[in-house]
């Protein structure tokens, strides 16, 4: 019989330590390792089911890159969430491990900022113009995870809606700051002043969601995280520096983005085409009128009266000398 190396019979002391407590002796365990079959990178990653989820609703062929596009940034999100938790959850923060979290995060949302031309350059104007109605009322609007990433970073006063956030302090009730979200703003129809379906479908979805996750990071998102670093760890630079990115990626590129999509697909002979679901996109996305802002006490007052106005009102007159 073939000698046992000491490492090996190291490893298997080991193991028996490890399993011994589960119920189970290690010699089960060693059958079902002899038994399963070699991992291969397809059942690793589910790629045939990740593969079948691209379920297109008409004929239009770019229908397929709307929908990819938009799971992909899905999953992306998902990724940013994770390092927020991370970021909310450690008890001893550091401002070294924030930054590690926060460079994540920022590759996270870069990459997506700079693959929007997916978006704005890479479908047919006119195959999107059409295969769009076949989504209605369904909306990016409705992106939840988007709405997470805002509440894991920021109080809920910090996304009341511009001209009304002084109305407002953290010692109003959470449902009543979540009430006046911004966003909220945009699912409503400007015609009927009423909510939009795209809207009501998504508060009976999400809401409670929402609400749950706003209380259990009360007093604990990255805004708050930030400002419970020692002096000495909150004035690190780069910490600041990284924040600010990560508000301006967020809070003005990625809308700008979004901006630049809806200007080439919802304009036509400088008539505005309502967006699916109905939502007022002029009023709700552009960031100069948000002013949304995660990490506020970064910013000046005077960069907040510029906030994302250059790139807007370089837009906004371009498109009246056309």
């Amino acid at each position: 019989m073939k000698e046992i190396k000491p490492e090996i019979a190291e490893r298997i002391l080991q193991l028996e330590e490890k399993f011994k407590n589960s119920g189970q002796d290690m010699g089960s365990y060693l059958d079902g390792l002899l038994y399963d079959k070699y991992l291969t990178y397809w059942d690793y990653i589910s790629l045939d089911t990740l593969l079948s989820l691209q379920n297109t609703k008409t004929q239009f062929p770019d229908e397929e890159i709307f929908i990819t596009y938009h799971q992909i940034t899905e999953l992306y999100f998902k990724l940013m969430i994770h390092e927020q938790k991370q970021i909310i959850a450690e008890e001893y923060l550091t401002a070294k491990f924030y930054l590690e979290k926060l460079d994540r995060l920022n590759r996270y949302i870069r990459i997506l900022i700079n693959s929007f031309d997916v978006m704005i350059k890479g479908m047919d104007r006119d195959q999107f113009l059409k295969f769009r109605m076949a989504l209605l009322p369904a909306s990016g609007f409705q992106s939840a995870q988007f709405r997470m990433i805002e509440i894991y970073s920021t109080p809920l006063e910090h996304l009341i809606t511009h001209n009304e956030r002084n109305s407002f302090t953290p010692a109003n009730p959470i449902e009543e700051l979540y009430e006046n979200s911004y966003w909220k703003k945009g699912g409503i129809d400007l015609s009927t002043k009423e909510k939009t379906l795209t809207l009501k479908q998504f508060e009976l979805r999400y809401t409670r969601r929402f609400l749950r996750i706003a209380n259990e990071v009360k007093g604990k998102t990255l805004y708050h995280k930030f400002l419970m670093l020692p002096e000495e760890e909150r004035n690190n630079k780069n910490l600041i520096e990284a924040l600010r990115t990560f508000d301006v990626n967020v809070n003005v590129n990625w809308l700008l983005m979004h901006m630049g999509a809806a200007h080439r697909y919802l304009r036509k002979d400088k008539n505005t085409i309502a967006a699916t679901g109905g939502t007022n996109w002029k009023e709700f996305l552009p960031p100069s009128f948000q002013k949304n802002s995660f990490f506020p006490n970064l910013w000046s007052q005077e960069e907040f009266n510029n906030w994302g106005r250059e790139w807007v009102t370089h837009l906004f007159n371009k498109e009246n000398i056309n």
